[in-house]
């Protein structure tokens, strides 16, 4: 690495902006035992930048659920601490996109992201996902960003051309650090052929698991997987030439979070997508939820630090 690039690296890492990401406490989330405005708290302890939020966590308590006057107060807090605020999505559909952007500006949020889940061949789910964007489209100036995530089921080329063709100045990709996996494509592969057009980030690590002509994954603690992550933050903090390209790392803890094969050697060039749910970890058994869901806590704030850690490495190597 060249020694402009080297100061580079740890200019940004000393400044990277590292986000809760709600899924860190999806277990107890679940369980209502962290809600939406708990996460604010929880950022603001750890120093991070802000918070990202999907619109159904937290339950019965869910942003999704509350009133115009308990968003507005959520987004009071979030100013009061100073923290950014991302809202995500599980589907694509304009019923979807419409909530989402709904909660989006009341709670004064900068961001939407939100990825498709639709079954069928892959000619014709691009199309489907294609229309989703070109109503999209008409939100490309009510002052959010949108982003798409590689989740799973298409591989970068091909969120690349959703992008391209998009018209969208405001649409850009959401990287995951794992979900290339199961679209049969590798970390670093995948971060080059979407590095264009990324500008948030999903960290995570997981184990890889072949299936059948494919692989799966399953998410555990970051640095007890197989994933590059130390050269996919590299790559992806020197993103950008005058400023950093990725605007925000979103600590994405999932242990035991688990996705099968979407795509295979031997699929041909029409495969057929199949339906899949959102994402979700299986719950604990019953006389462990207390257990669990400490422990779940202890690894979010954990990843944090692991974060920095390497952060930290890239500094001192100018």
């Amino acid at each position: 690495m060249k020694t402009s690039e080297r100061v580079c690296l740890a200019e940004r890492a000393r400044n990277i902006p590292l986000y809760l990401h709600a899924y860190a406490f999806h277990l107890n989330m679940r369980y209502e035992r962290i809600l939406p405005g708990d996460l604010l708290d929880i950022a603001h302890q750890n120093q991070l930048r802000g918070v990202k939020i999907h619109v159904e966590d937290g339950e019965s308590q869910a942003l999704q659920m509350l009133s115009d006057l308990q968003l507005i107060d959520f987004r009071k807090k979030a100013e009061n601490y100073g923290l950014d605020v991302n809202i995500e999505t599980s589907a694509s559909d304009q019923k979807t996109l419409n909530d989402a952007i709904r909660i989006a500006h009341l709670t004064g949020a900068s961001s939407v992201r939100f990825y498709p889940r639709y079954e069928g061949h892959l000619q014709d789910v691009m199309k489907k996902i294609s229309l989703d964007i070109e109503y999209l489209s008409q939100f490309d100036d009510c002052g959010l960003t949108f982003t798409i995530e590689q989740h799973e089921d298409l591989k970068g080329e091909e969120l690349v051309s959703l992008v391209k063709n998009s018209g969208m100045k405001n649409l850009s990709i959401l990287f995951d650090f794992g979900n290339m996996i199961n679209a049969n494509e590798k970390p670093l592969d995948a971060l080059r052929a979407m590095a264009p057009y990324i500008t948030q980030v999903h960290v995570k690590d997981a184990k890889i698991i072949k299936d059948n002509s494919g692989w799966a994954h399953e998410a555990c603690r970051s640095g007890y997987g197989e994933l590059p992550m130390e050269d996919m933050l590299r790559e992806l903090l020197l993103l950008g030439e005058d400023k950093p390209q990725v605007i925000s790392f979103g600590l994405e803890e999932e242990v035991e979070y688990f996705a099968p094969a979407f795509r295979f050697d031997d699929e041909g060039d029409n495969p057929w997508i199949p339906w899949r749910t959102a994402s979700y970890t299986p719950l604990p058994e019953t006389d462990k939820v207390d257990e669990r869901l400490a422990q779940e806590a202890e690894h979010a704030i954990e990843q944090i630090h692991y974060v920095r850690n390497i952060c930290n490495k890239f500094i001192n190597e100018k």
